[in-house]
C-alpha cells in the first residue's frame, strides 16, 4: 500500500473518530474556533480534490470505474451538482500540463493559493472566475492579473456575493466607457438557459442577449404582447399579426386583458414557439423524430383524468395540457398500459417505420437507457442493444434501445466499455439494462430516472405488477368518457391517416385504484 493510499485511509478512521466527539465540554470560545477550523480544512479539501480530480483526467482513470468521461465520472461517481462548473474550477486553479510536456503555471495562482490555505471556499473561486470571465478581451494580460491578485485578497474577507459587487466596480475600472468591449466579448457572455421545471411544472428561463437578438425580441413583443394579443384567458384575442385587424376590436380585446406585462411577453413569447413548432420551421425531423410535440401518457392517466405526461425532449406536461395540445397542436401521441410496455394508442400522420420505432422506445424508455443518465429522450440515438449493427444485429424494435451518443460509443467488448442486455425478470422486464464490463461481472442496471412514478405505483410486496393482493374483485370493463373523447380529437388531427385501433386492457385492481 502506497503512503498515499495508507493516509487516506488513516484520515478517513479519524474523521469516523471526530464524528463521534462533541464539543460539549469546551467554552464557546473553543467551539467557535472548532467550527472555523473545520470549514478551512474543508476548504482545503476542495483544492486536494481538485488535484485528484486533474490526475483522474490526465490519465482517463474515469474509464477504469466504467465512466465515458471526466463529466460523467464527477456525476455518477463523486455525485458533484454542477460537475461543468467544478471542471472550470479545476482548470482555472491547478498546474495543467502543456502539450510539451512541461507544468504550466495555474491561469489563477492567487485564488488557487487561498483555496489551498482554505482562507476561502469554492463558492468564493466561482464568483472570483465570473467576473474574470467579463473582462473584455481587449485588457492586457498584466491588468487581468492585477485582477485576478485583487479579486482573491477581497475573496478572504467577502461573501461571494459580495465579490460579484466588487468586480462590478473593478469591470469599469477596466473599461470605463465599455470602449474595449467587442464582437468576441458579446458572443463569448452570450447564453439562454433553460431552468428544470419546479413542482407546479413551471421553468425559469434567463439569457444574456446579444444586441442583434434583443433587438429581434423586442420586434416580436411591440407586436404579439400588445394588450389583447395572444391571451390565452380569452377566446376572442387576436393571433399572430394584428396589423390589418379591426382597430375596435383590438380595443375592446385590450379593454378585457387583465394580464401583467411580464405575463404578456410570456404569451408571445408561447405564440412564438408554436408558430414555429406547427408553422413548420424546423424542417423534416430531429434524430429520427418529427419535430413536434410527443407525448406517451398510460392508460389510467386517461381514466383519471389525472397526472403527468412526459414529453421526448424531457418536459412533464398536466393531462389538462395533453387534451388541449391533442385538439390545436400537431401532436403525436402514444398511450401505454399502466403496467406493462404494451402499445394501446397510437397516433401518427405517416407511416414510417424508423419513426414509428423511436417513438415507440420513447413511450417505454423516455430517455436515455444507461443507468443514471438524465439526457431526454430527443438527444438520443438508437442503440442495437442486443447486437451491434456491425456484427449483424437487426434494426427490429425489441431488440433497439435510446442510448446518448456518449452512451452509444461506449459499448464494446474492452474493460473500459460496457456491456447492454435484456433484462429476463424483476420489475424492469423486458427493457435493456447496462453493466460495465468488469472481473467479476455487475449486475444488469435499468434506468430509473425517466420512470420515476413506476416506483410510486410499485407494489411494495412483489416486483411484478400483475400479481394481485388477497382478495382481489376482477374489476369491469374500463370505460370513460375521456378516452373516447381523447381519440376523437387524435382522430380529427390526422385527415385520412390509417385507421387508429384503439383498445382498453383491463388493469389489475390495486394499480386502477392507485
Amino acid at each position: 500500500m502506497s503512503d498515499l493510499v495508507a493516509k487516506s485511509a488513516a484520515l478517513q478512521a479519524l474523521v469516523d473518530e471526530i464524528a463521534k466527539e462533541t464539543a460539549d465540554a469546551h467554552d464557546d470560545e473553543t467551539v467557535a474556533q472548532l467550527a472555523i477550523d473545520h470549514h478551512t480544512v474543508v476548504r482545503q479539501f476542495e483544492s486536494i480534490g481538485n488535484q485528484r480530480i486533474l490526475e483522474v483526467s490526465d490519465r482517463d482513470a474515469h474509464k477504469a470505474v466504467g465512466c465515458v468521461t471526466v463529466t460523467e465520472f464527477l456525476q455518477t461517481k463523486l455525485r458533484i451538482t454542477h460537475p461543468k462548473k467544478r471542471l472550470q474550477a479545476v482548470q482555472a486553479l491547478e498546474p495543467l500540463q502543456a502539450m510539451t510536456g512541461e507544468k504550466l503555471p495555474p491561469v489563477c495562482p492567487n485564488t488557487a493559493r487561498e483555496l489551498a490555505a482554505g482562507t476561502i471556499g469554492p463558492d468564493h473561486v466561482h464568483a472570483v472566475l465570473d467576473v474574470l470571465k467579463k473582462i473584455p478581451s481587449a485588457v492586457d494580460v498584466e491588468q487581468r492579473a492585477r485582477a485576478e491578485d485583487v479579486l482573491a485578497e477581497f475573496a478572504i474577507t467577502l461573501t461571494p456575493k459580495e465579490i460579484g459587487a466588487a468586480g462590478v466596480r473593478i469591470l469599469a475600472h477596466l473599461d470605463p466607457d465599455g470602449a474595449l468591449t467587442d464582437d468576441r466579448d458579446r458572443a463569448r457572455n452570450r447564453k439562454l438557459n433553460l431552468g428544470c421545471q419546479n413542482s407546479q411544472l413551471m421553468s425559469k428561463l434567463t439569457a444574456t442577449l446579444d444586441p442583434i437578438t434583443r433587438a429581434l425580441f423586442d420586434v416580436v413583443l411591440a407586436k404579439w404582447a400588445a394588450p389583447g394579443m395572444n391571451n390565452p384567458d380569452d377566446d376572442q384575442s387576436l393571433k399572430g399579426d394584428h396589423g390589418d385587424a379591426d382597430p375596435q376590436l383590438l380595443k375592446d380585446a385590450a379593454d378585457r386583458d387583465c394580464r401583467s406585462q411580464s405575463q404578456r411577453n410570456h404569451d408571445a413569447f408561447k405564440a412564438l414557439l408554436d408558430a414555429a413548432v406547427n408553422g413548420g420551421l424546423l424542417g423534416g425531423t430531429y434524430r429520427g423524430l418529427p419535430p413536434q410535440i410527443i407525448v406517451s401518457i398510460t392508460d389510467g392517466q386517461l381514466r383519471e383524468h389525472a397526472g403527468i405526461a412526459r414529453t421526448a425532449t424531457g418536459a412533464d406536461l398536466p393531462m389538462s395540457d395533453v387534451i388541449k395540445l391533442a385538439a390545436e397542436a400537431q401532436t403525436h401521441l402514444a398511450v401505454f398500459s399502466d403496467v406493462s410496455n404494451e402499445p394501446l394508442f397510437f397516433g401518427r400522420g405517416r407511416r414510417l417505420a424508423s419513426q414509428a420505432q423511436r417513438l415507440m422506445a420513447f413511450a417505454q424508455y423516455k430517455g436515455c437507457s444507461k443507468d443514471n443518465c438524465g439526457v431526454p429522450f430527443a438527444h438520443t440515438e438508437m442503440h442495437h442493444a442486443e447486437t451491434d449493427w456491425v456484427d449483424g444485429g437487426l434494426t427490429d424494435s425489441p431488440h433497439l434501445a435510446p442510448a446518448c451518443g456518449r452512451h452509444n460509443r461506449a459499448v464494446g467488448p474492452e474493460s473500459h466499455q460496457w456491456t447492454t442486455e435484456k433484462i429476463l425478470d424483476g420489475p424492469d422486464k423486458g427493457r435493456y439494462g447496462w453493466r460495465p464490463n468488469t472481473d467479476p461481472p455487475d449486475q444488469l442496471r435499468a434506468n430509473h430516472l425517466h420512470r420515476i412514478d413506476e416506483f410510486l405505483h410499485r407494489d411494495s410486496t412483489s416486483d411484478d405488477p400483475w400479481v394481485d393482493p388477497p382478495d382481489v374483485v376482477e374489476p369491469p370493463p374500463l370505460v370513460s368518457d375521456i378516452e373516447h373523447q381523447l381519440a376523437h380529437l387524435a382522430a380529427e388531427r390526422l385527415p385520412r391517416a390509417p385507421r387508429l385501433d384503439v383498445t382498453w386492457p383491463r388493469v389489475p385492481l390495486h394499480l386502477a385504484a392507485s
